[in-house]
């Protein structure tokens, strides 16, 4: 790393992927736990590579510099190999700067997500410039972001298949040119519908298969609903994921008509905030917010790996609903889905009041349009 590249870092507040610290000891055994941790946090955050640059006061940026000893690259390298599960790739460089000594650890960007510490079993990711252990569904998230587990395919245990809706499931396996004779339950299975549970032999829906096809997702996934709020009213959404679809657009297009908007726009962004949101967080819907001066597609779930949407760099979350929802899209809702984010920009002539938000911090994604009722 030269000067250039560490007055960039130097000028920059700490976050998920930068970190400042005075100093730096491996005395003891809480030291290398606190410096394994630090790596592991930074390393299992979303973005590119990271970074932890030691000799510099986090709260002023004084320069302080450190003590070499402590330092050796291979030293390092070897406690992370034995504290860190999968090993994180690390580079360790110093850097004289205003005549002190800096070190930077860049933490690469890693494809074996998640990492965890050894001595404890923790995930921890950076939360802004805090390191804290991650959630549930971030521990999740990673894991499916890394094709290690998808929620779309996890069995429901506590359904019976008497939760699907039958009439849909025969309409789809026929869309698919499924043989009829075929045993219908391990057909099922084998498009991820239901799966069977080893233990008992019980075949259940998975999330998937009751997101598509359930009679009732929110009784069992209350999460997986959407909201609108407009004018003080609140429209709880429930169904399958093409029922909410329909039930969303006639109330929008309800709520536009009398005055002259592209409401194709907020329809097209609640079809790719259903299919690319995070469905291991339960704690929040997606939520359409209209307002006098804007109108708000809130989702829960960060884009993954990329820091904007566009046509070519698009990553979905949830491959296999796509795939079936693709499939089953007799109103070509989501043929569209990526070319849709460059179309909304576009309806709107590229207007700075359209704006595609990533909030990492709390695993959002904001679509903001221009309101439809200023004076």
């Amino acid at each position: 790393m030269n000067i250039k590249q560490l007055k960039y870092l130097l000028s920059r507040p700490e976050g998920i992927k930068l970190d400042f610290k005075q100093s730096i000891s491996l005395e003891y055994d809480s030291d290398k736990k606190e410096f394994a941790k630090d790596i592991c946090a930074i390393a299992n955050s979303k973005g590119g590579r990271g970074y932890i640059i030691y000799g510099i006061k986090d709260k002023t940026k004084e320069v302080v510099g450190v003590e070499l000893e402590s330092f050796g690259e291979e030293k390092l390298q070897q406690l992370v190999s034995n504290r860190i599960d999968p090993p994180v790739p690390i580079r360790i460089e110093v850097v004289e700067y205003q005549g002190k000594k800096i070190v930077v650890v860049t933490i690469f960007n890693s494809d074996d997500k998640p990492h965890q510490l050894i001595y404890n079993g923790s995930f921890y990711i950076r939360r802004g410039s805090t390191t804290g252990v991650a959630k549930r569904h971030e521990i999740a998230n990673m894991m499916q972001e890394h094709g290690i587990v998808y929620l779309e395919t996890t069995i429901m245990k506590h359904l019976t298949l008497e939760s699907l809706d039958s009439e849909k499931l025969k309409k789809y396996i026929l869309s698919c040119q499924a043989i009829i004779g075929e045993e219908e339950k391990g057909l099922l299975q084998g498009l991820g519908i239901i799966k069977q549970d080893v233990s008992s032999g019980i075949y259940h829906p998975t999330v998937g298969g009751m997101l598509l096809f359930g009679k009732a997702p929110q009784m069992f996934l209350p999460h997986t609903g959407i909201k609108i709020f407009n004018k003080g009213t609140i429209y709880y959404i429930k169904g399958t994921i093409f029922e909410m679809i329909d039930k969303a657009n006639e109330i929008i297009n309800n709520i536009f008509k009398d005055v002259t908007y592209p409401v194709w726009a907020i329809k097209q962004g609640i079809a790719n905030a259903l299919v690319h949101r995070d469905y291991w967080d339960i704690t929040r819907m997606v939520e359409i917010n209209i307002s006098v001066e804007r109108i708000e597609i809130v989702n829960p779930g960060s884009m993954m790996k990329i820091d904007m949407p566009s046509e070519t760099n698009l990553v979905r979350r949830n491959p296999w609903l796509y795939e079936k929802l693709v499939t089953l899209d007799e109103k070509k809702v989501f043929f569209s889905y990526g070319k849709g984010i460059e179309d909304i920009k576009k309806v709107f002539n590229y207007s700075d009041e359209v704006k595609f938000i990533n909030i990492y911090r709390y695993n959002l994604f904001k679509l903001i349009l221009p309101g439809a009722f200023k004076s």
